[in-house]
């Protein structure tokens, strides 16, 4: 979505859509103006017009049409502000109590057409004057398949017809206090913008480790009932993890339907991650989601299971000699761009966040947020609120290129946090931990409660685990024995058989019997599923042998990690569990029989 730009930078609306308002309609149009106004000068139908408040009695009134006369239900809005009316049923509009003697730039906004106005007037000391005349112009209702894509950097062109960098970047100029700020800035160090050449997804994708050894092609067997079906890994060639192309070699999959969206929404089935060319290898560009026209849902909510990405994703694409930008502001003009509330609601994410595969749902961060309080209309969040947080930015585009300034509660980070954000890990859940000793035994109460996060904690791919580990030891380090309570699987790697919990979906590979495994295209079935969920808690209790005649220390930590420990192993990648919670005490020697310690906090 772009903003005004100075002279060079955009054009409101193309000549040709110039011409075919002030042509073909100009005689008929100009009569019907004129008759209007006259009528509109004696009073103004107010119906629907809400006021904004104001300290001074000044205002501007007016009329908002088309080529066809005049439009009700638009939104009127004193450009950047709070401030703003809907006109009522002949078009008119009323906007009192502004500062008298200070233009204002008037905008109008009305769905199905261009964002229109962006020029300047003088509030008037008195009401009912009609002067202001905004012409709207409608923005095509058909997606063009043609449309050739902009590239989200740098690449010199006119008007609307140029890389998104140009104006959205502050890497070539700009003032400094926008380092790092504007929407392409962000873009290039967030996971959308990488998506297409992340390294962990196409490792798994050509099945080789990051060093681009691969592992020998899947073998088969012949099932009576379903023909060729796939035999385990065998450990006789060394191995690099699986790999979507060694199961399906003649097949190049749905993956690009949302890492490589752009090369992916002509050939759903078709892209190769391997084989693209320069805009699709942008990944998850500018261009791309401000193409978005709806995310059409069933009745559930939900989008169509086995439809990820693009497949469940209505465009918007203009003809040949036009632009057509959707983003989450109604007041920017001039230019070719519009206002679609759905940049600022949840459902925009459905369709890469919702994945069912052979009928088992594998993605589903938005089916979980959807079935949480979060998913309020009043009272709850959407995923922008969290994943597209405010920073302080004042400017979505430089204030050399035509730039305005804006209110920093309003303009939206794009370095979205997720899943490999520290800070946002960190403050997901809540961690308590209570002590109870008795006799000659420690006892060990740990409760995560996901109070902070709108879907499931990890959530999306299986790969993503929690590992909740419990630690007690004498003052020489030596770690005492665990009497009653969980261990970590030995699929945690070498935290395995410790005690602790592993938090995660375990899926199991319906005919090789690997499990845990991120093999999602092949047929698999969920063994477990004990992910905390919005606003849900889990208990783990641990009894260790503590002579009460001892001091013992108390460790508790929660991680969160990428992967599963051998998978990784596998691959090559070197990917950090990143600390999430971390409880410590020191337990005194001598503490007497059912003495209580709550919730030790980090030293």
């Amino acid at each position: 979505m772009r903003q005004p730009r100075a002279r060079g930078c955009s054009a409101w609306i193309s000549g040709d859509m110039d011409r075919t308002l002030h042509s073909a309609n100009k005689l008929i149009f100009l009569c019907f103006l004129a008759a209007l106004l006259s009528v509109g000068c004696a009073g103004h139908d107010t119906a629907g017009i809400e006021k904004s408040a104001g300290s001074e009695n000044c205002s501007l009134g007016g009329v908002v049409l088309d080529a066809h006369g005049p439009l009700a239900g638009a939104v009127v809005r004193v450009q950047t502000t709070d401030t703003a009316v809907t006109t009522g049923l002949d078009g008119s509009f009323l906007i009192e109590n502004l500062s008298c003697g200070e233009p204002v730039q008037l905008t109008a906004w009305l769905r199905g057409y261009y964002i229109g106005g962006g020029n300047s007037f003088s509030p008037y000391p008195y009401s009912g004057n009609s002067e202001v005349q905004i012409l709207l112009a409608a923005h095509t209702q058909h997606d063009d398949p043609s449309y050739i894509w902009l590239p989200s950097g740098y690449a010199p062109g006119e008007g609307e017809k140029q890389g998104c960098a140009e104006c959205h970047s502050s890497e070539s100029g700009g003032p400094p206090e926008l380092d790092g700020l504007l929407p392409v800035d962000e873009w290039r160090r967030d996971a959308h913008g990488l998506s297409a050449g992340n390294p962990r997804f196409l490792s798994m994708y050509f099945g080789t480790d990051l060093a681009g050894r691969k592992s020998p092609p899947t073998q088969f067997s012949s099932n009576r009932d379903y023909g060729p079906v796939p035999l385990p890994p065998g450990r006789q060639q060394p191995y690099y993890g699986p790999g979507y192309k060694l199961d399906f070699p003649d097949s190049d999959g749905n993956c690009g339907s949302c890492h490589i969206p752009i090369a992916a929404l002509g050939n759903p089935y078709g892209v190769n991650p391997a084989e693209l060319p320069e805009t699709a290898g942008e990944g998850i560009s500018c261009d791309f989601c401000h193409k978005i026209w709806d995310v059409p849902l069933e009745d559930d909510g939900l989008p169509s299971a086995n439809r990820p990405g693009v497949l469940s994703i209505e465009f918007r694409r203009p003809a040949s000699g036009h632009q057509l930008f959707m983003g989450p502001f109604d007041d920017v003009a001039p230019g070719e761009d519009t206002y679609l509330p759905l940049q600022r609601q949840s459902a925009f994410c459905a369709a890469c966040h919702f994945g069912v595969f052979w009928d088992v749902p594998i993605y589903n961060s938005y089916g979980e947020w959807l079935d949480s309080p979060y998913s309020d209309p009043l009272e709850g969040q959407t995923c922008q609120d969290c994943h597209m947080p405010k920073r302080g930015a004042q400017y979505f585009v430089r204030p050399d290129k035509g730039g305005l300034k804006r209110d920093p509660d309003r303009v939206s980070s794009h370095l979205m946090p997720g899943a490999l954000d520290e800070q946002l890990l960190q403050s997901a859940l809540t961690m308590t931990v209570a002590v109870e000793r008795k006799g000659d035994t420690a006892g060990i109460e740990v409760e995560l409660f996901n109070d902070q996060t709108g879907h499931h904690v990890p959530t999306d791919s299986p790969l993503r685990h929690l590992i909740l580990s419990v630690k007690v030891t004498d003052r020489k380090s030596r770690p005492m024995k665990l009497l009653e309570g969980p261990v970590l699987p030995q699929w945690a790697g070498s935290d395995g058989g410790l005690p602790g919990k592993v938090y995660a979906k375990v899926l199991e590979e319906l005919w090789t019997e690997v499990s845990p495994s991120g093999s999602y295209w092949n047929q698999t079935r969920i063994l477990s599923d004990n992910r905390l969920p919005a606003y849900g808690r889990d208990i783990s209790r641990y009894v260790f042998s503590a002579p009460d005649t001892q001091a013992l220390d108390l460790e508790v930590r929660l991680v969160y990690r990428r992967a599963f420990a051998a998978l990784m192993e596998q691959k090559g990648w070197r990917t950090a569990d990143i600390l999430m919670e971390e409880h410590t005490l020191t337990i005194p020697a001598g503490i007497a029989a059912g003495d209580q310690v709550d919730n030790p906090q980090p030293p």
